[in-house]
């Protein structure tokens, strides 16, 4: 037996004994849960298993580190009334919000941040990663690292302008049809079930294949998918709120539509519209993602994460793991997102943790 199983089962144990002593039940039962789990791993997979546990609970606590620390940077940041939600935000939203910023920056500042240009050859194809190239280069010889930098503005701006495109439309809908009613809410309403009885996907393809994989056509079919979901859930919520005192009130004063629409409506509906931006986002960005995987998403040679699956997919026969480096951007970009909009409805429901 090694000195590292011995030090790795030691500390696991005293965690979880101190643990018991000062009464947290949380953390006893996560460290002798995790005592058990390593103790039957370890005798399946020796101490190879033991030291990817390690490292793996050593990259969850890092990041449990990171997001707390977050966290209380945007608290010290933040007024009294935010910073009094934000202390009220789990980890994993901190770590979304963390990751949203570093995407962010990155979008931002690409070109800074990036050491090559995202079309620029300066190595064999495939070639490894060294000192000039943190990750590697991809098939033709450009740089793997500065095609993901890219990639974060062209990727996250493309989804996020057509999320914004479907939103607006959607959500204006939304609004015009809980506050007129009538035979305006009727029509938008077969023509959302309607829309929403097409799948996405073969949708976007064919809007694509005859108009071509240009952006804008990209932005308008993505807008018109998405804009329908948006548009049943504002009418659901608006439709809650019209038939208050206050509206009602609003009315008899004589004030306009746009007026109950802008003063009334959506200051109140705001708290489940936002989470709705945030889901509406991640189901754009997989749907850009997975046309650009297909071809018709951003052409080459700009960066894509999408298309750089797609392009250096090869790899993986080969053992290689450069493709999932775009994938896996992709997939925390998501979970992210998803961690910050959980909390988001958390605190629209009302509900209170005990």
């Amino acid at each position: 037996m090694s000195w590292f199983v011995i030090g790795y089962y030691t500390l696991l144990l005293g965690g979880s004994c101190l643990a018991a002593y000062f009464n947290k039940r949380s953390a006893f039962l996560l460290l002798f849960s995790l005592t058990l789990v390593s103790f039957v791993l370890g005798i399946v997979g020796g101490t190879g298993a033991l030291k990817a546990i390690a490292v793996c609970a050593g990259v969850l606590t890092l990041a449990a580190m990171v997001s707390y620390a977050f966290r209380e940077f945007l608290i010290a940041l933040a007024s009294e009334e935010m910073a009094k939600e934000l202390r009220t935000a789990p980890l994993t939203a901190a770590f979304g919000m963390f990751i949203i910023f570093t995407y962010a920056v990155m979008g931002i500042f690409a070109p800074l941040i990036a050491p090559h240009g995202e079309a620029e050859v300066i190595a064999s194809a495939f070639a490894p990663a060294d000192s000039n190239m943190l990750l590697g280069a991809d098939q033709l010889g450009r740089d793997m690292f500065s095609r993901i930098v890219y990639g974060t503005r062209n990727s996250v701006g493309l989804a996020l302008s057509a999320t914004l495109a479907a939103f607006f439309f959607g959500a204006l809908a939304g609004l015009l049809a809980a506050t007129k009613g009538g035979w305006f809410d009727q029509f938008m309403g077969r023509l959302a079930d309607v829309i929403m009885s097409i799948p996405s996907l073969i949708f976007a393809l064919l809007m694509l294949s005859i108009f071509g994989p240009q952006i804008i056509v990209i932005i308008v079919a993505v807008a018109i998918i998405y804009a329908p979901r948006v548009f049943r859930l504002t009418r659901a919520v608006a439709g809650n709120v019209v038939v208050m005192d206050y509206i009602e009130a609003a009315k008899l004063r004589g004030e306009g539509t746009w007026y109950l629409i802008r003063r009334e409506i959506l200051p109140n509906s705001t708290a489940p519209l936002v989470a709705e931006f945030g889901l509406e986002f991640c189901f754009v960005f997989l749907l850009v993602a997975g046309l650009s995987f297909l071809g018709l998403g951003i052409q080459p040679p700009t960066a894509d994460w999408g298309s750089m699956v797609r392009e250096n997919a090869t790899l993986i026969s080969f053992g290689d793991i450069t493709p999932l480096i775009p994938a896996a951007a992709i997939a925390l970009l998501t979970v992210s997102v998803n961690f910050v909009v959980d909390w988001m409805l958390f605190r629209s429901s009302g509900l209170k943790e005990r």
